[in-house]
């Protein structure tokens, strides 16, 4: 009966959206059909670019502006309805906890790419299991008693709601199919609602973002990454013919009235393996060392999650930091050794000093210097604590789109008709243990196993469901063997009687596809060495990009990049990093007010950037600063070009 009540939550959507303070414009927006010329343009929109335009009006619905914060629960929960997802009262207090205070339009984004809106097949679905008698009728008695009772209650109140929608109701029963489709319609005409208004409303047209490069054969290959949560809107196209290109420009028409640009120009050769002066000293080999693993994992909305660290020196030391993508294809069997996408991925380590909490962490340095797919730093540290955060750009690390011909078998029945693993998985299950084991000491602690299971299932493991595990398969020093990680998925797998879902879904969160490829994550190895003391190194959590990162990487470009000033206040400012292999640029704004600063990459060769957009344009909120762009050479043995505008949009 529990699972029915769990079920049935799509069931109560429905009262929410028709009991919500939004609710007439829910019941108005039926009437609402958007204009021809709406329809064209987007049916023009990437799937990236509509989601980020269907936040954006859910966003205006509520708010003046997209820099205005989400202040309160209530108001969480209405922004959220307005983009079709109607939350339940436990998915608002996970986002909104007894220690929020604000939620970002960034944190809203993200929360929209996880709490993905209920479709018709899903709600039909959670009905049929409590259609008992399979007629496509609930009767309100039945529906009173699972509402009510079970699950997250409502009040007789909140379900008379429903049983007196007319179109859905009759002789005392609700018809599902009916009620299904009108919640599906009603959701569809509320968005159509928000995106008309967004539309003809000039005022918030001008706070529109972006638009995606028209794509010729010429550039047909450049990848699609992630865009900027700020992306929402294509705009029309005006012609701009250049030499030897008579395409037809992308460049928005808002930014024909720019005030003013600046164009930044760097010209870069192939990018060598080694493009440094630091090379590994000899000496290095006779330091103290300690060395830890970790690996990015891409989200399906693009965000990347990863590994934090703790570093502990006793005492003041010249140390070298180095970090390189982790090489798992050393396996004997040439037929089960897979391509490895991610050691292409480029990686950077962040060094931050902790002085009096978390909260207060000062940039000391990053590993600039490069040798091969190596990044390295050699500095002085005084004795303390310091965090290590690992980054990539997401130029490489990105979604792509494989055709995939058929699913790799992960469990086949033996002689003896019992279950057994497949090579190929157990291939695969050797390279995920060699990932998670992060001291590599070749056996899981419970800590190790931790990570893992926070990333593929979201819990943990406790104390007294470690002993029962340790109880029941292979460890050594009180720590899981790789022949016990092996029988536990084995174990995992029986308990399906060979139904193998949810080994897929620990595959797939672990960036698998279903040819049991990794191609949507890049496993790192961490070395520390310290001429003077041992190191410690420690990860922490596991988490998507930090403020402080942000922070550190926003510092690191203004101390080392070219600054250029955008208007003629000086309060609007550009800086350009460049290095061998990365160009980052930042935006810092010193007014009063937000600005808009439409970003133009056209002409541009052979570059690659972390948005995915040649043409976008970022909001800037006031007496701040952000990352605007990371750019990467598309291929590294070939020149290439980095020439961007930006402009300040009126």
């Amino acid at each position: 009966m529990k699972a029915k009540a769990k079920d049935f939550k799509y069931v109560c959507i429905i009262h929410r959206m028709a009991s919500s303070p939004g609710s007439n414009a829910s019941l108005s927006c039926e009437k609402t059909i958007l204009s021809e010329n709406c329809q064209a343009k987007k049916s023009q929109y990437s799937e990236e670019e509509t989601f980020y335009m269907n936040c954006r009006a859910a966003y205006l619905a509520v708010f003046k502006s997209s820099l205005e914060n989400i202040k309160s629960k209530e108001q969480l929960c209405l922004v959220l309805q307005q983009a079709g997802r109607n939350p339940s009262q436990t998915t608002v207090n996970q986002y909104w906890t007894p220690q929020t205070t604000t939620l970002n339009f960034d944190d809203f984004c993200n929360i929209l790419k996880k709490e993905k809106p209920a479709t018709k097949t899903e709600l039909l679905k959670a009905f049929l299991k409590v259609d008992t008698n399979n007629d496509g009728y609930i009767l309100h008695t039945e529906l009173y008693k699972i509402l009510t009772m079970r699950g997250e209650k409502m009040t007789v109140e909140e379900v008379n709601a429903i049983t007196k929608l007319a179109d859905v109701n009759s002789n005392g029963k609700l018809d599902y199919n009916k009620f299904c489709k009108l919640y599906m319609t009603t959701n569809e005409q509320c968005r159509k609602t928000a995106l008309e208004k967004l539309e003809v409303d000039s005022r918030l047209r001008r706070q529109q973002f972006g638009s995606q490069v028209e794509t010729s054969s010429e550039r047909a290959t450049t990848p699609i990454s992630n865009p900027s949560s700020r992306t929402t809107r294509k705009t029309d196209h005006k012609p701009a013919p250049k030499r030897g290109d008579n395409r037809t420009s992308s460049r928005p028409s808002s930014a024909q009235s720019c005030k003013a640009s600046v164009s930044s120009t760097v010209s870069m050769g192939t990018s060598s393996n080694t493009n440094s002066e630091l090379i590994e000293p000899n000496t290095v080999k006779d330091w103290q060392c300690a060395q830890s693993k970790g690996c990015f994992f891409l989200e399906q909305d693009g965000e990347i999650i990863t590994h934090k660290y703790k570093l502990y020196l006793p005492q003041k030391s010249t140390v070298y930091i180095t970090i390189k993508p982790l090489n798992l294809s050393q396996l004997e069997d040439t037929k089960l050794r897979k391509t490895s996408p991610w050691l292409s991925v480029d990686t950077a380590l962040y060094v931050l000093k902790e002085n009096e909490s978390q909260e207060n962490l000062q940039l000391v340095s990053f590993t600039e210097a490069r040798n091969k797919e190596m990044f390295m730093w050699k500095g002085e540290l005084g004795p303390g604590i310091y965090w290590l955060i690992p980054f990539t750009t997401g130029c490489r690390l990105k979604k792509i789109k494989k055709q995939i011909t058929g699913e790799a078998k992960l469990v086949y029945r033996d002689e003896d008709g019992e279950l057994a693993l497949t090579k190929e998985f157990k291939a695969a299950l050797s390279d995920i243990f060699e990932m998670i084991d992060l001291d590599g000491n070749g056996l899981l602690s419970l800590e190790e196993y931790n990570f893992f299971e926070l990333r593929t299932s979201g819990e943990k493991c406790d104390e007294e469901a470690w002993t029962v595990c340790k109880e029941n398969f292979d460890t050594k020093k009180n720590e899981l063997t790789r022949q016990g990680f092996m029988d536990l998925n084995l174990m995992e797998a029986n308990d399906r009687e060979g139904d193998p879902s949810d080994l897929w879904v620990t595959l797939l969160s672990l960036g698998y596809n279903k040819a049991l490829e990794m191609t949507e994550a890049c496993p790192f190895v961490i070395d520390i060495y310290a001429e003077k003391c041992k190191p410690r190194i420690k990860a922490v959590y596991l988490e998507a990009g930090s403020r402080q990162l942000n922070r550190a990487i926003c510092k690191s470009v203004v101390n080392q990049g070219d600054a250029k000033v955008l208007d003629s206040g000086e309060s609007i400012i550009v800086y350009t990093y460049k290095s061998d292999t990365r160009i980052t640029s930042v935006i810092e704004n010193k007014s009063e007010n937000k600005v808009v600063i439409h970003v133009n990459n056209e002409q541009s060769k052979n570059c690659v950037n972390n948005r995915g957009l040649n043409i976008f344009a970022v909001e800037v909120a006031p007496k701040s600063m952000m990352v605007c762009q990371h750019v990467l050479p598309l291929k590294e043995q070939e020149e290439w070009i980095y020439n961007c505008v930006h402009s300040l949009v009126p």
